[in-house]
């Protein structure tokens, strides 16, 4: 989904029903398309496209780099915990075997205690969750 459909103004995507200005891998691709094969300048695509010239630049690499994947929104920010490292998580699991399974809060103490870490209940919570998970797939 394009964040800024509204900002497109190529003549190909007003009023058409094939190309959708929502459409952000269509909309990418067809500002690349301008540029290599219809020799329209990078200044003029991104203006056309509602994007920056650093932006066209960077959609350009991935494309070179992965091909229509590369053209594909990618989710921003952290993908995992960084606070609850290999180290925090056998700690929890040592916690959990050798206090008699301690409620969460206990857990944020013990690592608060241990490690120097302030986390949250819920960024424990789910990491007991992926050990949970982690344990169903080991076969018996």
């Amino acid at each position: 989904m394009n964040p800024r459909p509204q900002d497109i103004d190529d003549p190909a995507f007003i009023g058409s029903d094939f190309f959708d200005r929502r459409d952000l891998v269509q909309v990418r691709y067809e500002m690349l398309r301008r540029v290599r094969v219809e020799g329209q300048t990078i200044a003029d695509a991104a203006a056309h496209f509602g994007v920056s010239r650093p932006t066209f630049y960077k959609a350009q690499a991935d494309f070179e780099r992965d091909g229509l994947a590369g053209l594909l929104p990618v989710k921003r920010g952290p993908h995992g915990p960084h606070k609850i490292t290999d180290e925090v998580m056998r700690f929890i699991e040592e916690a959990r075997a050798t206090h008699a399974g301690p409620e969460v809060y206990e857990l944020v103490e013990l690592i608060a205690g241990q490690f120097g870490l302030a986390v949250h209940r819920r960024t424990v919570e789910r990491a007991l969750a992926r050990l949970k998970k982690k344990r169903r797939q080991i076969p018996p």
